[in-house]
């Protein structure tokens, strides 16, 4: 099961990440003789190489959208024509200064030669000059569409996007909570929607939320709350579960040995600034990207800085990275940094910190490298199973047959000298050779499709309900959580009663929640499986807890005994000499 956490970034990276799992899916399709579909262009029935130059062209052309169509006014980074000298000239908006009476200023880079920014100067609004292009026809429009959001029905753009142009991402309230009716949704209640009724009665899936209850609706069972006591504040539990996963897909890379999502959790939200294990994953993504040579690199050679994070110098290099990055959010922590005092810096800011140097990582060689290692896998086992699955075929309708040509002579023989007793005799071995041979390619499918799930290039979405909620499941934990379509709130479920609750509670004629059943039903075994284990080890913890405090009322205990302090005893078996 492929689960990048694409869809909890709204950055580059995650946008780079998304598209090494098209190029994945394109290989698969090709290799089953299909047409690929380009998601960018919308165009379908290409081969693998076509599709990729389809979506190369498409995102170019998204981005050469005419800006004077789009916007009504300047901002920083943008790219435009000032007049200098009586000529006009290419030029980049490096600051908006903003006078008296809110009149504005631009400070503006003159662009040389390879773009390079030559000199600066300051003009007025009259004085720039956006650069002309085409109209933007409506091909054009929806490629531009689709290349800025996640998702549409409704559209929810990228979250970088949203926040550059200052775009609410939260959908409204009437659409999450199913109390506002759809255009099409109140044409169904007035009689008007044929087609709606039309695919209803042909049993296809319609949206989820033009679904009105009728008489011949099957019983669905009620959803339980979910659970909610997370350490970290709900809206950086997508933060927290994206840096998780990282670690735990690519802790060779890292060098950096696994460790619990709760673990990590209660790192975070501890005071202690030389935490190991905070040390420790700060250490991993700091020398990995040293390792690649990138701006992190430059910027410590430029700062003339040894090239070995230890226990006592990782805060410099925290501090080195902040300034790199340069961001306002990290403004005030970089000076709680600087003084020592790592443990007091905001538990959500530590995450987004984190999350800064996820991005970075995802971008290095060593991680793409791996990534392109994992879809050749994965691409290799899919062979494999298709290659299982036409033996199985073939073997298939031997095995109906009873027995080989010669087993079927044997069996002639033995009727003619002993009559019945013999042919059944050799009847049951046939019957025994196909179970058995029905078993072993059982297994071999189970065996490829665990290899499969191994080469897992990162997680994604299980589906969403009907009110856009996303359902996550990850390999290494034990719950199934569930984001909120504002990514604002989240929730687990972490039994296989829930679990049993969940998968009754979905409406099959819904497009979104007929798809996260079968996802569900899919991988119903490994979730619930994974589910019961955890339970029984928050069972078997609570106990150690109980006997612990037994104890300490007779004996002094160290806190660090305690199970639910075992973050603190956390050893990088891994870390390189």
């Amino acid at each position: 099961m492929e689960v990048s956490f694409v869809e909890l970034q709204g950055c580059n990276a995650s946008l780079k990440k998304e598209t090494v799992l098209l190029t994945g899916s394109a290989k698969g399709l090709e290799s089953r003789g299909q047409g690929v579909p380009s998601s960018v262009s919308g165009k379908s029935n290409l081969t693998y190489e076509e599709a990729l130059v389809s979506e190369h062209h498409a995102a170019e052309k998204a981005q050469q959208l005419p800006r004077d169509i789009l916007q009504e006014d300047f901002f920083e980074g943008l790219e435009l024509n000032g007049r200098k000298d009586g000529s006009v000239s290419a030029c980049k908006i490096l600051k908006v200064i903003i006078g008296s009476g809110n009149t504005k200023m631009y400070e503006v880079g003159w662009i040389g030669q390879d773009n390079a920014v030559t000199n600066t100067s300051v003009l007025q609004a009259d004085d720039l000059v956006i650069r002309k292009k085409a109209r933007a026809s409506r091909s054009m429009l929806k490629i531009y569409i689709r290349e800025s959001t996640s998702q549409n029905s409704p559209w929810i753009i990228h979250a970088n996007l949203a926040k550059k142009y200052g775009i609410p991402t939260e959908p409204p309230k009437d659409l999450l909570n199913g109390q506002g009716l759809p255009k099409l949704r109140r044409g169904l209640e007035n009689g008007t929607t044929d087609d709606v009724r039309k695919k209803l009665k042909k049993g296809e899936p319609i949206d989820d939320l033009l679904l009105r209850p009728t008489a011949d609706d099957p019983s669905l069972s009620k959803r339980r709350p979910l659970s909610t006591d997370f350490r970290v504040p709900v809206d950086s539990v997508g933060d927290l579960l994206m840096v998780w996963d990282f670690c735990m897909t690519y802790g060779r890379i890292l060098c950096l040995s696994p460790f619990s999502l709760s673990d990590l959790e209660n790192a975070i939200c501890h005071k202690e600034s030389n935490l190991v294990l905070l040390v420790e994953l700060h250490a991993a993504l700091f020398h990995l990207l040293i390792k690649d040579g990138g701006g992190y690199f430059m910027f410590l050679q430029n700062k003339r800085r040894k090239l070995k994070v230890t226990l006592v110098t990782w805060a410099e290099y925290l501090c080195d990275f902040l300034e790199m990055t340069s961001k306002e959010e990290f403004s005030s922590s970089l000076s709680t940094v600087r003084r020592g005092h790592y443990g007091l810096v905001h538990t959500a800011v530590k995450l987004k910190i984190l999350q800064e140097l996820v991005d970075e990582a995802i971008t290095t060689s060593a991680v793409r490298q791996n990534i392109d290692e994992k879809i050749d896998q994965q691409q290799a086992i899919a062979a494999s199973k298709r290659e299982l699955a036409r033996n199985k075929k073939e073997e298939h309708k031997l095995a109906m047959e009873g027995v080989t040509e010669k087993e079927m002579s044997q069996t002639d023989a033995a009727e003619n000298v002993n009559g019945n007793v013999n042919g059944q005799v050799v009847e049951k071995e046939g019957k025994e050779k196909k179970n058995i041979y029905a078993n072993k390619m059982g297994e071999g499918k189970r065996h490829l499709g665990t290899e499969m799930e191994k080469q897992s290039v990162q997680s994604n979405s299980l589906g969403k309900d009907r009110y856009y909620n996303r359902y996550w499941y990850f390999r290494h934990e034990g719950r199934l959580f569930v984001e909120s379509a504002d990514s604002k709130e989240w929730g687990y479920y972490s039994t296989k009663e829930e679990l049993d609750a969940l998968i009754g509670s979905l409406n099959v004629k819904g497009i979104r929640e007929r798809a996260l059943k079968r996802q569900l039903d899919k991988f119903y075994n490994t979730i619930s499986n994974a589910l019961e284990k955890r339970t029984k080890d928050v069972t078997q913890k609570m106990l150690l807890q109980e006997a612990a405090l037994r104890r300490s009322s007779r004996v002094q205990a160290q806190p660090r005994d305690n199970p639910s302090m075992l973050f603190l005893k956390y050893v990088n078996k891994w870390k390189e000499n």
